[in-house]
């Protein structure tokens, strides 16, 4: 969905999270940097915002993945960028399937991944398989407000607003982008509700879960620790 719209993917991932995108991912980097990791995987890096945003609050080493070699491209630019290039190393790589041994990294990411694979449970596994016990798991993804008065704006954003702002900013593709995102996001939750994925996490190993609505339930941030074998 996304193929060919790295050169204006950051600018336009504050409209499609209403502007909050960059204050959502401040709240997942809090809850990994306090783990002090030295090595973190960052999956579904996409263009490398959120492996930058880890660099400056960790001293750690940084590996991103994402399917789509354009938008690594774009993120390897703003890596040499940010001139984060000795710390920060991107490539492609499938959530699915990683690349990596068991217990390879102190900490793990990832951001908007669980409504695009096929099998959530089995991806967290994954992720959790290459974490070390006792390390750190956080992500960012959109939610759906559970207050009416919230869910009411929310739907009216997603279905009239957003595909009317990418389609501004970004022309015909990012009208599709927009006009997608809301029903997929509903749809998700609808097969996943909240107390499930507490329970697909749990199952693939992590403790001490929590998790966070952000701006009146639009974004959710989770995060827990890999329990000691």
């Amino acid at each position: 969905l996304f193929e060919g719209l790295p050169a204006r993917y950051d600018r336009l991932a504050e409209v499609l999270s209403f502007g909050q995108n960059r204050r959502w991912r401040e709240e997942m980097v809090m809850h990994l940097a306090r783990f002090q990791p030295e090595r973190i995987l960052d999956v579904a890096t996409g263009t490398g915002g959120v492996a930058i945003a880890l660099a400056h609050a960790t001293d750690a080493d940084i590996v991103g993945v994402d399917l789509s070699e354009p938008m690594l491209e774009r993120g390897r630019e703003r890596v040499r960028d940010a001139g984060l290039d000795n710390r920060i190393r991107l490539r492609l790589g499938r959530a699915e399937a990683l690349p990596f041994p068991d217990a390879s990294f102190d900490a793990v990411s990832f951001t908007y991944l669980l409504r695009y694979v096929a099998d959530p449970a089995a991806t967290l596994s994954e992720l959790s398989r290459v974490l070390r016990p006792g390390g750190g798991m956080a992500s960012l993804d959109f939610y759906v407000p559970q207050k009416f008065l919230p869910r009411t704006g929310w739907r009216i954003y997603t279905r009239l607003a957003l595909p009317a702002a990418g389609y501004a900013l970004g022309g015909q593709a990012w009208w599709r982008v927009g006009r997608f995102l809301g029903p997929n996001i509903e749809r998700f939750y609808r097969r996943w509700r909240l107390d499930a994925i507490f329970e697909a996490w749990r199952m693939a190993g992590m403790i001490d879960v929590g998790q966070r609505e952000m701006s009146n339930g639009a974004g959710l941030v989770m995060w827990g620790r890999k329990h000691h074998a």
